[in-house]
């Protein structure tokens, strides 16, 4: 399917750069954010307040209802078999003992399971949600080691786990290729994401590297990385009928519900997801096999089925961040300026799949070289569909990038932060767009005052305290503004001024519902307690991924529409005898629980008064969000200065941060509280890529050997340091609310920030991650 997928792509994207060529000339009258959000020059509201979690309560007495919670009678519970081998067949699959053994209901495997379609993979449709496309348990072939061969159904979880152990299965084994360099030595082709190749070139880079006055040419390494969510993967199946509902730990409810409706071949609308609550997503919590399995067993066996995956389960069938091999190499002039900007190398994924580790994204946009030469090829596997995890492509592309950065500070006698200042772009280094809003200068020259940056010593092993080596590090973090298509929104609202907001948008921990119940109470000018945010479930409006830090985007964008259209209505029945009679809805806006015109703010009805005159209990109202054209006008980009301080131990070689400051120009902030925790948490995610993470990936068979927390380390509270957040706040006129993402850069440039303060404290260059201290001592 590779090359299907592949053609798709392509196709997808020569229609995309048709179409941006044409918006980007267009007047900027013409883009979504062309006028400033009117909420924007709102600054005394609720948009901007540290407002606690108006879901807090329910998580912390623990009456928050995850997937593996939702009570439904009769259920049983499931529990899987995994393959052994990378590919293959199978030859024999005795299911005879677990059958027999007490509380087993069924044992379902290829040859039992109800017929279905191969799921659509993400990318290959708008609604396509399927981590890849590999026919699900129906055929005797393998694919990867670690697929599923069978469902073992029992009354209790104990029951099902103890009779997948009594299932035996042999194989015919063919030849498989899991391992890099051998595919790397076969051949590679140019990537492709989103419909659009990883290549990129600006003049002959390869020529104005050699001609540099001065250069450094660098090889990074960054290994697998997996999903390890506190929330393991789990899904509840209930058919009705011709029907299905599944309860399910979801980043995308609407691409969900029409991809299994794809695959069992009925009406999109006959599949209900509901994700109320997530445990954590970071890419990884999209459709995987688990939840195709829950519902064909809940077919085969006429009862609800729920099924959560083991920690291991997560490792075996859950894809994560593939590997990358990459080269940087510079040149500039002896004043720094760049003169040659070449990021390129090879990842690994699968022919099932369609998504390459893009990490030469960051470089696009940070720099203004007066050439460039990106490039990813990449390779094909036997082994699990590599996927996306918390920004990828940035978050080991910012390692390469930044480190190369300070490779060459360090050669012209230059501070770091000085050289990224004189190669600041003015417009995009690539489109030419100009930059939507960029104050990432702003953030560099605030965050290093804070941090103390003046003290740093530039010469190498400068600072000792005891036993430990004191360094300090910097890195650039970036990461794109998206906004989807397909966002919507309904709005009601009710005699008595309550709102009601639906849209099928997520809450994975980052504060949605908080966040959007100020911008909602703000744009109609209503308390907090007049707001309600109802999300989470696919029969809403919108089709909103939770993922690019677009969810705010999108959501934002679609209230604005619905918003615009409940005025719109209003004015029409408020009628002749309404202070608002004769206004448009560009004219007016909401406060004190009302319309008021924005000039004359005595001319002013509530929302009551409105309803009650018109003799209606509520009003309901839907819209569509624009297309997101705002992306192909301007270079749109959230952006963070990262400062580290480290600590490497001179005898054992342990490195240990002790100190870490992010400063990032993200726009307008709407919640401050929830949004110290996204940048902490992406932050310390970031730590993990640096100094721990790493998937054990054994090249002669395509198993993965560490599929537990016990062996694949990510950090704990011992290893965090105080972190400090700070942000510009200045307001994006192009996005809604003036808001960017802020869900994924502080996972960006972290690890090159770190490693950057490691060669402060020993003058060692680390390039391959993770850094850990065998490569210290």
């Amino acid at each position: 399917m590779s090359i299907v997928n592949d053609a798709k792509q392509l196709a997808q994207g020569l229609v995309e750069n048709v179409v941006s060529t044409a918006v980007a000339l267009a007047p900027d009258s013409w883009i979504p954010g062309g006028v400033p959000d009117p909420l924007i020059a709102h600054r005394h509201g609720h948009v901007g307040k540290p407002i606690s979690r108006v879901d807090g309560a329910l998580k912390v007495s623990g009456a928050a209802p995850f997937a593996a919670e939702i009570p439904v009678d009769g259920v049983v519970f499931a529990s899987l078999v995994y393959s052994t081998i990378a590919r293959g067949r199978i030859a024999s699959l005795d299911t005879r003992q677990a059958e027999a053994a007490p509380g087993v209901i069924a044992v379902m495997t290829y040859q039992n399971a109800p017929r279905m379609k191969s799921p659509p993979a993400f990318l290959s449709a708008p609604k396509a949600a399927g981590g890849d496309d590999a026919p699900v348990m129906q055929d005797d072939k393998v694919r990867w080691n670690g697929e599923p061969i069978a469902v073992v159904l029992a009354h209790s979880q104990e029951q099902a786990d103890h009779a997948k152990s009594l299932v035996h299965a042999s194989y015919e084994s063919e030849a498989a290729l899991t391992d890099f360099a051998e595919a790397r030595a076969r051949g590679s082709k140019t990537g492709l994401f989103m419909g659009h190749a990883l290549h990129d070139e600006i003049g002959d880079a390869d020529a104005a590297f050699g001609e540099s006055a001065v250069t450094i040419d660098s090889h990074f390494t960054t290994p697998r990385h997996n999903h390890n969510a506190i929330e393991l993967h789990s899904v509840t199946a209930n058919w009705t009928g011709d029907k299905l509902r599944l309860h399910d730990a979801s980043q995308l409810v609407a691409h969900t519900s029409w991809s299994i409706a794809q695959m069992f071949g009925m009406p999109e609308e006959n599949v209900v997801v509901t994700s109320p609550f997530v445990g954590g997503g970071f890419g990884g919590k999209c459709l995987w096999q688990h939840q195709i399995l829950a519902a064909a067993a809940a077919r085969l066996v006429n009862r609800p089925v729920r099924l959560t995956l083991s920690r291991e389960g997560v490792y075996r069938m859950v894809g994560g961040r593939t590997l990358t091999e990459q080269r940087v190499a510079l040149g500039a002039n002896a004043e720094g300026a760049l003169k040659a900007l070449i990021h390129t190398g090879t990842v690994a994924k699968t022919a099932r799949n369609a998504l390459p580790e893009p990490f030469i994204l960051p470089a696009r946009s940070a720099y203004a070289s007066e050439t460039m030469k990106l490039d990813v090829q990449t390779v094909e596997l036997d082994m699990l569909s590599n996927t996306f995890m918390r920004a990828p492509g940035e978050s080991v592309g910012t390692f390469g990038l930044e480190c190369a950065m300070d490779e060459l500070a360090a050669k012209l006698g230059m501070d770091p932060i000085e050289l990224r200042l004189r190669n600041e772009p003015e417009k995009d280094p690539l489109s030419g767009l100009p930059f939507s809003s960029r104050n990432l200068a702003e953030a560099w020259r605030s965050g290093a005052e804070r941090f103390g940056w003046s003290r740093r010593k530039p010469t190498p092993r400068a600072t000792r305290d005891g036993e430990w080596l004191v360094g300090v590090g910097c890195a650039t973090a970036t990461y794109p503004y998206y906004r989807m298509p397909g966002g919507a929104a309904r709005i009601t609202l009710s005699a008595d001024g309550h709102a009601t907001v639906e849209i099928a948008a997520h809450e994975m921990g980052m504060g949605t519902a908080t966040a959007h119940t100020q911008v909602v109470a703000d744009r109609l000018g209503l308390p907090l307690d007049a707001v309600t945010f109802l999300y989470g479930d696919s029969t809403m409006p919108g089709v909103v991924l939770a993922g690019g830090s677009q969810q705010t985007a999108s959501i934002g964008a679609s209230v604005t529409a619905a918003h615009r259209a409940l005025v719109a209505r209003l004015i029409e029945i408020a009628g002749n005898d309404s202070p608002l009679a004769g206004l448009s809805p560009d004219q007016v806006g909401g406060r004190d629980a009302g319309l008021s015109h924005l000039e004359e703010p005595g001319r002013h009805e509530t929302y009551a008064s409105i309803l009650s005159r018109s003799r209606r209990e509520s009003i309901t109202v839907e819209a569509n969000a624009p297309d997101p054209l705002e992306t192909m006008h301007w270079s749109m980009h959230s952006h963070g200065a990262m400062f580290c301080e480290v600590r490497v131990n001179t005898i054992t070689g342990e490195p240990r941060v002790s100190r870490f400051l992010g400063s990032f120009d993200c726009g307008r902030i709407l919640n401050p509280k929830t949004a110290t925790s996204q940048f902490r948490g992406g932050i310390i995610m970031g730590l993990g890529l640096a100094l721990m993470e790493e998937t054990q990936f054994d090249e002669r068979n395509g198993r993965i050997m560490n599929p537990s927390l016990a062996e694949y380390h990510v950090p704990v509270h011992m290893d965090v340091p105080d972190i400090e957040v700070m942000w510009t706040d200045i307001p994006d006129p192009h996005a809604p609310m003036g808001a960017r993402g802020i869900g994924e850069i502080g996972i960006t440039g972290t690890g090159a920030a770190i490693a950057n303060a490691i060669y402060n404290a020993t003058g060692k260059r680390v390039r391959d991650l993770p850094i850990t201290l065998d490569k210290l001592m």
